[in-house]
Order: structure tokens, then sequence, then C-alpha cells
């Protein structure tokens, strides 16, 4: 679908893909449109589901709002799941039932940034520039820009990119500096000391240190 269009990919190509016959890709779904709307629903978990699971755990509002933004872009410009949701996004105008799947998921995108951002509110961590629900459907336009952008291979824009830009817009509707925790560093590895003994040839060998218990 990728490689043809949601609309021009036919049943030989998505078998031989799938490594698979015609007969069997026909048996699990009998309408190829059926295969669009389960990778729509491929869609649907990772950009809102999955991203709703992750910041359960995030008490700060502002690092719930970071890291949501940081989640609803494309890895890169071979993201497969993306580009398969632009494929369906430029099928959306002349096709009913996507449109009506790609607008359940932007709705519910606005949904998780507005419960984000209206919480952040009543906690006094954010002073709302706007109506949330207006400050919601920015942000999750934001996404959707520069995440085509980035899938188009844009010379300048790259997800670190991106996720400034948006960072940009979210610090001035929410009054807050949004700035990323960083990650904690690793522990370095110990190494043991060692000393070193004469041997009977006169040449020296390694030897761990001595503790306590080995002292005269």
């Amino acid at each position: 679908m990728i490689q043809h269009g949601a609309e021009g990919v036919h049943l030989n190509q998505i078998a031989e893909e799938a490594g698979l016959t015609s007969g069997a890709v026909l048996y699990h779904y009998p309408d190829l449109r059926d295969l669009l709307i389960e990778a729509h629903h491929a869609g649907m978990e990772r950009f809102y589901e999955q991203r709703v699971k992750k910041i359960s755990g995030i008490a700060d509002p502002a690092q719930k709002l970071i890291t949501t933004i940081r989640s609803g872009l494309p890895e890169g410009p071979d993201d497969s799941g993306v580009r398969l949701l632009c494929e369906l996004g430029g099928a959306a105008g002349r096709n009913r039932v996507y449109g009506t799947l790609l607008t359940t998921l932007y709705d519910r995108q606005v949904a998780m940034y507005q419960m984000i951002l209206e919480i952040g509110a009543a906690q006094g961590v954010f002073t709302l520039t706007g109506d949330s629900e207006q400050i919601a459907r920015n942000l999750v336009a934001l996404e959707d820009a520069y995440g085509y952008r980035i899938i188009a291979r844009h010379h300048s824009i790259g997800p670190d990119e991106a996720v400034g830009l948006i960072l940009d817009f979210a610090r001035m509707a929410t009054g807050h500096p949004l700035k990323e925790t960083p990650a904690a560093p690793r522990p370095k590895a110990t190494r043991s000391t060692r000393t070193t003994r004469p041997r009977a040839n006169g040449k020296t060998a390694d030897t761990p240190a001595a503790g306590p218990q080995d002292a005269d």
C-alpha cells in the first residue's frame, strides 16, 4: 500500500509482499478495504492507545505534555506506520470510510492533549493562553504537518527539530518552560584494584589487592 497507494494496490501485490498466496490473503480479508481498516487500527493503537498508556504513570503535567509530543512524530522518513497513514489520508477525500476513521483518530488525539492541558491548568502548572480545545487542535495539527515533512525527507526537519518546533508553540500556549528531564546516567562499571608481586623468575604478576582479612 505504501508503494502503490491505498487505492492502487492489487491483491497479487499484497500477497507477494506478505509471502502468501492470493487465496490466503482473501481468506483473511475478503475485501481489501478491510485490510486498510486494519492498518488504520494499528495507527490508532500507536498514536492514541499506546500514548495514553505511556503517560499514565507520569504525574507531572509538563512531562506528560513533552512525552506526548515526542511520541506523536515519525521515528524517521522510513517509518512505515506513518507512511501508511499518509496514504490513507490521501484517499480520505475520496473514501468516506477512510475519512471517518482518520477523523476519529484526530478527535481522540485532541481529547488526549486537552486532558493534559486542563489537568495542568487545574494544578496551577500551566497558564493557558487560550481555550484548551483550540490549543490541543493546534498541537495535533503541528504533529501532522511536521510528521509529513519528516516523511517527505525535508532537509532541515527531522524528529528532534520537529519536537523543538512543537514545544516552542506549547511553551507559548501553556506559559511553562517545558524542559525535558535528562535521562539518568548509566552507572560506570567498577574495576578491581590490583597489585604486583614478584615471581621466582624475577618478573612480576598482577594479583588482587589484599583485603582486611588478608592483612598480617
